[in-house]
């Protein structure tokens, strides 16, 4: 690992007490103080604002560039519309997760795909074969912030040139828009379970967006504080609740973005691991003040059912944590144990997002 990149936001976010972790060489601000629960409160009552510069961004391009996206996505990107957005799981031909993420459509030969990793471009190709397409690995030329909550509709929109009241969820503008004198992308997705938007803007520019956001209101948060967030809105990350090449997308519940009548390479595997899932993804309620590990074993009379991937201790639902379950213990109400130190503790099975489980705070 290296630790000598960095965001055009590094600076800016230093300057404001950020402690930093770096993945793979990728900087991701950990946290802004010594507590990150007024991190959260931004969240979850106002407007919080995150460096993205560490999502890898890769831009495809060409009359077959949809095609290329699709042999590798589980979710149908056929009809999707200059504007739109869509996520999905992006899986081998044995249908196992290898990341997962959003595309973009920009123009009818031109996406983005947003995901975790980096020197995937390869992979991408190795599926392409016959297709006329380009794809290419922009991250650095493309950086990116996100302001969540439900005041960042008033404070980002206090900043642009057009009406954010015309921008729906999961949509995007596809040509550039003032925000803070700059030209920038702006995006309505997220990762925090509220209202909320992504900015992309040049690298020489997008302090200057940060700054003018600061300055109306945002508040800085990290991952300590957003993983709070995402735990509670049932939200996944790599190498935390799934492995790449391990795990696939139906132990984590992911029915509605899979669909096997496409060019997904894993299309026949996917449609044969659907036929009976053998794991679930959910919530569990836990009967303890702190969290069980990350790993924790989930059992059921003394029976291996699971696996704790994500403990939290929640600001507002208490101990929680998600997990894959093996299917027939999967039903919300089900009575289970998690494995704590030496011993268990009880623990309730929920459903997956506990908190807003209609998406209505997202889609308001």
């Amino acid at each position: 690992m290296t630790d000598d990149r960095r965001s055009p936001l590094h600076a800016v976010q230093e300057a404001a007490g950020a402690e930093f972790y770096w993945e793979d060489g990728w900087p991701w601000a950990m946290k802004f103080s010594a507590d990150p629960i007024p991190e959260y409160e931004a969240i979850r009552t106002g407007a919080g604002l995150w460096d993205l510069y560490s999502t890898i961004k890769y831009e495809v391009r060409g009359p077959d560039a949809g095609r290329l996206i699709q042999r590798r996505a589980t979710n149908d990107l056929s009809n999707l519309e200059v504007g739109q957005v869509r996520y999905a799981a992006f899986v081998n031909a044995d249908g196992l997760m290898m990341d997962d993420g959003n595309t973009y459509r920009l123009a009818e030969d031109r996406y983005w795909v947003m995901i975790n990793s980096a020197g995937l471009e390869d992979w991408f190709r190795e599926s392409a074969g016959g297709l006329d397409a380009t794809v290419e690995d922009v991250t650095d030329e493309r950086p990116m912030m996100s302001i969540q909550g439900p005041a960042s509709r008033d404070v980002l929109g206090g900043l642009t040139d057009r009406d954010l009241g015309d921008l729906r969820w999961f949509r995007f503008w596809p040509e550039p828009v003032q925000v803070a004198g700059a030209d920038a992308y702006v995006l309505r997705t997220g990762f925090s379970g509220e209202l909320g938007f992504e900015v992309v803007a040049d690298p020489g520019s997008i302090e200057g967006v940060w700054t003018a956001l600061a300055e109306a209101g945002g508040v800085p948060f990290g991952l300590d504080a957003v993983d709070l967030a995402r735990v509670e809105a049932g939200l996944i990350i790599i190498g935390v609740d799934y492995q790449p090449g391990e795990t696939s997308p139906w132990d984590l519940s992911m029915d509605r973005f899979i669909k096997t009548d496409t060019e997904c390479v894993g299309a026949t595997a996917l449609a044969q691991l659907g036929a009976a899932p053998q794991r679930r993804f959910k919530t569990l309620r836990i009967g303890s003040e702190t969290p069980p590990e990350a790993g924790a074993a989930v059992t059921k009379d003394g029976e291996s059912v699971g696996t704790v991937t994500s403990p939290s201790a929640s600001p507002r639902l208490g101990t929680i944590g998600l997990a894959i379950l093996r299917t027939d213990v999967a039903t919300d109400g089900e009575k289970v144990e998690v494995g704590a130190g030496d011993g268990a503790v009880p623990a309730t099975v929920e459903p997956l997002s506990l908190y807003d489980p209609q998406k209505q705070k997202p889609r308001s």
